[in-house]
């Protein structure tokens, strides 16, 4: 089994605060792996796939009192009847629990989680592998984890399988969305991810897809809001201080996984031109990880210059992030725009092949070259990355 121990101490971290942790994550992500590599010494584990799970927690203070481990695991949680009475008593009435629920879409999502737990949970998503964490799974290529996506089961293929995307995409609508969102037509539905798949990382403009896919905009808009509910999808919003010189509405949209853009567009095999934007993607993975308690936004202004990712670390200073392939060709012109609307914060780009972190001066303005870790630092030029 591989060891995620980025993602143990998050789930250790979030029961420090709260005694439910809701594991979030699309399927085949590796929630279950997660959850299982906790210890069977320390946990009981309960697959709430399997028909008989109902009666055995339909007396919650019974079934809560039998536990004699300190941790219970409740996979895909959302398939039960009444999961949420279930957490509020095991989180009342047993506080020496520690609960972990998992399921593919956020907890507040499904229809089924009506009674409020607040102060009773926190939420971890687990994203797709990250770029650090490629050395314990068979150590492998940056190449081959941009094309192959991050799920566990295609990252570890030896070759990649059109049917595993094929597959998953099918089966999506089935277990994740028709029973927790009200979609009237699934072939709809499908084509509106599909789009998102194909468009990831570009602006997202409802008036537009509605035209292209023959949609409603108030159906774009309710789709958009069920694939980023399931973790299908992450809308970055634009950062703005209100001037009209700037995007202050539409955001972008980035796919979950690098393998399903790289399959929707026909990448197969990857060009130079494709690693850039597959690039963005992984550096958003990398932030929303190891930084969930910091807002992502990019920037555009009227004329089309774009910062990629905004980081807001203070009341006035905010950090501009871009992601390059190759550092070297990095053009300064959008961030030194950027900074006569915002002059305090930091410059950063981030490339796949830094080790060490560097300062660079270009056209007056000061950057930071760091590989993605760089970007986890406090204040000061390349602490993090020392």
């Amino acid at each position: 089994m591989i060891i995620r121990s980025f993602w143990q101490r998050r789930l250790e971290n979030a029961w420090r605060e709260a005694p439910i942790v809701w594991l979030a994550g699309v399927r085949r992500s590796g929630k279950t792996t997660l959850a299982e590599s906790l210890g069977e010494d320390r946990t009981h584990f309960v697959n709430c796939d399997l028909p008989i799970v109902e009666d055995q927690i339909a007396s919650p203070d019974h079934f809560f009192r039998d536990i004699r481990k300190p941790v219970v695991i409740f996979d895909e949680i959302h398939q039960l009847k009444d999961p949420s009475r279930l957490l509020k008593i095991g989180a009342d009435m047993f506080p020496r629990l520690k609960i972990l629920a998992t399921g593919s879409s956020s907890l507040a999502a499904g229809r089924k989680f009506k009674d409020t737990l607040t102060g009773r949970k926190r939420t971890v998503h687990l994203t797709p592998v990250l770029v650090d964490e490629l050395p314990f799974f068979n150590d492998a290529p940056l190449a081959k984890r941009m094309l192959h996506g991050g799920l566990p089961e295609m990252l570890l293929a030896p070759e990649k399988s059109a049917s595993f995307y094929r597959e998953w995409l099918d089966s999506f609508f089935a277990r994740d969305i028709m029973n927790l969102f009200p979609v009237r037509s699934p072939e709809k539905f499908n084509a509106m991810l599909e789009y998102c798949l194909r468009q990831s990382g570009g602006l997202m403009e409802t008036t537009k897809i509605s035209s292209s896919l023959g949609i409603s905009r108030p159906t774009v808009e309710r789709h958009l809001r069920a694939l980023e509910a399931a973790q299908a999808i992450v809308l970055v919003r634009p950062f703005h201080g209100g001037g009209q010189k700037e995007i202050v509405k539409m955001p972008k949209v980035y796919a979950f996984d690098t393998g399903f853009v790289a399959f929707a567009r026909g990448w197969d095999p990857l060009r130079p031109d494709d690693f850039g934007l597959l690039w963005e993607h992984l550096v958003l993975d990398y932030m929303r990880a190891h930084l969930p308690d910091l807002s992502i936004r990019y920037w555009r202004d009227a004329a089309g210059r774009e910062v990629d990712f905004v980081l807001s670390r203070g009341r006035d200073a905010v950090d501009a992030v871009e992601c390059k392939w190759n550092p070297a060709h990095f053009d300064v012109t959008s961030i030194k725009k950027f900074r006569t609307f915002y002059p305090r914060g930091r410059n950063f780009v981030v490339g796949p092949a830094v080790r060490e972190g560097y300062l660079k001066e270009q056209s007056g303005l000061l950057v930071e070259v760091v590989g993605p870790s760089g970007l986890l630092g406090g204040e000061g030029a390349l602490s993090s990355s020392r």
